[in-house]
């Protein structure tokens, strides 16, 4: 009897991307020479968005996804509690989505995507919607 390797490692941290902030910090030069306003406030999002990815990571566990800020343990979603998730826009992937019985997030996608899916397709398998 042969075993199939874990695709991932238990648990498996994402690691941070960097492009989605530094798109909209680039996207807010020529917009802020059109309009000022604007402009600055997709920069500063952008910013944000930077200091969220330095700041953030998602670990999934064998029981539920951890975030952590800073080192610090600072929410524990369990996957016993999801109901389902979706990644937008799947040429670049922006958001992610997911719904726990009483509540529903969205996290913007800093951190690696590609990880993102397989982790969410080895822990947390949608059901087959035809």
């Amino acid at each position: 009897m042969t075993t199939t390797p874990t695709p991932i490692q238990i648990p498996a941290k994402l690691a941070p991307s960097y492009t989605i902030p530094l798109i909209l910090i680039i996207a807010a030069i020529p917009i802020a020479a059109i309009q000022l306003w604007v402009g600055l406030g997709i920069g500063i999002f952008g910013l944000f968005l930077s200091i969220q990815t330095a700041l953030i990571r998602l670990e999934f566990t064998s029981t539920a996804l951890d975030v952590y800020r800073s080192n610090q343990l600072i929410r524990t979603f369990p996957y016993t509690e999801w109901e389902t998730w979706q990644i937008f826009w799947q040429p670049v992937p922006i958001l992610f989505y997911f719904k726990e019985v009483n509540s529903i997030h969205f996290l913007p996608i800093i951190f690696d995507a590609q990880m993102l899916r397989t982790c969410l397709e080895y822990y947390c398998p949608q059901p087959n919607s035809d």
